[in-house]
């Protein structure tokens, strides 16, 4: 008999580490995964972040043996499954269209791995009530999919992954069909589960945002690499290269005629001049970034505080969102700046004259790359 007790982490065993070795998959002369290595912890929650294309999802299909690779290694709990069939991984999966079995029930649903598995009657049926519980679905057991909404069909399918207690837990958009509303609902819901199993969950989305809530890392992916790996706060507040800066929230960024003085680079925007600490040592040409809640807008020509940069624009866009306000300003080279401004402060409108602000502390200087730009878009 089968007696895996899907107990919260604080008793049971955490997941398993994930170790990706320089992985390549290639379709013809197309290169979806370019020589990506990554190490997840036992027990992490890891999000694989990108636009579509980016390789997230090849990545994620290696791991669960849908896909080969063409070379590269791969280990879950330190054993290479490199060529394991993906039935004999003994991996969780949670895909974005649920792929319930309509003719079943939900708790026929939910059983079917332990029923693969041969586990009997009894230690089954208390494995589903407690999967089902554990996604708050425990009323629902003899009904039928097409009975249920998407996100109670959704949560259908996480009980159905979690009920053999997997060391490791995959979820490819899972919740990309649902509202607003829904998804950010189950969003923490994910984040509880994930916290009381202690298993490992890998998970994909296109949605920063989706990203920043979930994860204890992300790993950014652009074009079949990783650009980036870190918390949500380091991806935010210190990008390593400008496609993350841009991808990772909101963000403004500045081009300009570069000149390095002292332990400053200063770029010259359509006859105003922007400061930021720091050298790039590469000699390729910097930008400059900005987040929105480190700008602020003051009337044109006010004076301006020490260690302070300015550029003068016109607002363009206004708009009020509860807890504040967030401009757009068109400044004089015809770039566009993005201000969030808090509650308190002064309110403009559509045409104002202003002048754009911030610390020149604030200001992260990043190598220019167009194609970031283009991969955006």
């Amino acid at each position: 008999m089968h007696t895996t007790n899907m107990s919260p982490s604080k008793t049971r065993e955490r997941g398993a580490a994930i170790d990706i070795r320089n992985a390549t998959k290639r379709y013809g002369n197309f290169v979806a995964l370019n020589d990506v290595s990554l190490h997840i912890e036992p027990g992490e929650f890891m999000t694989l972040l990108g636009p579509s294309g980016s390789g997230k999802t090849t990545t994620l299909n290696v791991v669960a043996g849908f896909t080969d690779l063409t070379a590269g290694q791969l280990s879950v709990g330190g054993q290479s499954i490199v060529g394991v069939p993906a039935h004999k991984r003994n991996i969780g999966v949670v895909f974005q269209h649920y792929a319930l079995f309509p003719h079943m029930t939900v708790g026929k649903n939910v059983a079917y791995p332990l029923t693969l598995r041969g586990v009997d009657k009894a230690e089954r049926d208390r494995r589903v009530a407690l999967a089902l519980d554990m996604v708050k679905m425990a009323d629902f057991a003899h009904r039928y999919p097409s009975e249920l909404s998407g996100g109670q069909q959704q949560r259908v399918a996480l009980a159905r992954a979690i009920v053999f207690d997997p060391p490791l837990l995959l979820m490819d958009e899972p919740l990309g069909a649902l509202d607003k509303k829904l998804r950010e609902w189950l969003q923490l819901e994910i984040k509880r589960i994930h916290r009381e199993l202690g298993t490992t969950f890998v998970y994909v989305t296109h949605d920063q945002e989706e990203a920043l809530v979930l994860s204890d890392r992300i790993a950014v992916f652009n074009q079949g690499r990783i650009e980036q790996i870190g918390t949500g706060r380091e991806l935010y507040d210190e990008p390593a290269t400008l496609f993350v800066g841009k991808f990772i929230g909101e963000s403004t960024t500045l081009r300009g005629t570069a000149e390095a003085a002292g332990g400053e680079t200063g770029l010259t925007i359509a006859g105003q001049k922007a400061v930021a600490k720091g050298h790039l040592s590469d000699g390729r040409k910097p930008v400059i970034l900005l987040r929105p809640e480190k700008l602020a807008l003051a009337a044109a020509g006010a004076p301006l505080a020490d260690g302070h940069n300015s550029l003068a624009g016109r607002v363009s866009e206004a708009i009020y969102l509860g807890s504040g306000s967030k401009y757009q300003v068109t400044l004089k080279d015809g770039s566009v700046a993005i201000v969030r401004s808090p509650l308190e402060a002064a309110s403009f409108s559509i045409g104002d004259e202003v002048d754009v602000r911030w610390s020149i502390a604030d200001s992260k200087l990043l190598a220019d790359d167009e194609r970031a730009d283009l991969t955006l878009t």
